[in-house]
């Protein structure tokens, strides 16, 4: 999943090589637009503007955290405090 600046030949042709579903919107300037699967696409959003919330907390964003499980259960921790919040 990228933005339409990553909509490349070059950077899209591996992808679909290895099997991955690519979902990026065409350029606009591209003569043979390809399809996009708009409900993959809204669903892109909403990962992109949890990443942004969860980067809000300091703790996450400079990666105080060394050791991998405590960094993966202060997320846990985050993301519970956005569900309730």
């Amino acid at each position: 999943m990228a933005d339409t600046a990553y909509d490349a030949a070059h950077l899209i042709d591996p992808l679909h090589e290895r099997g991955v579903t690519t979902v990026i919107p065409s350029h606009p300037t591209r003569k043979h637009p390809r399809p996009l699967d708009k409900h993959l696409y809204r669903s892109r959003n909403l990962v992109e503007r949890w990443f942004c919330r969860v980067k809000q907390f300091r703790r996450i964003a400079t990666r105080y955290d060394k050791l991998a499980s405590r960094f993966a259960s202060f997320i846990c921790l985050c993301a519970a405090v956005i569900w309730a919040a």
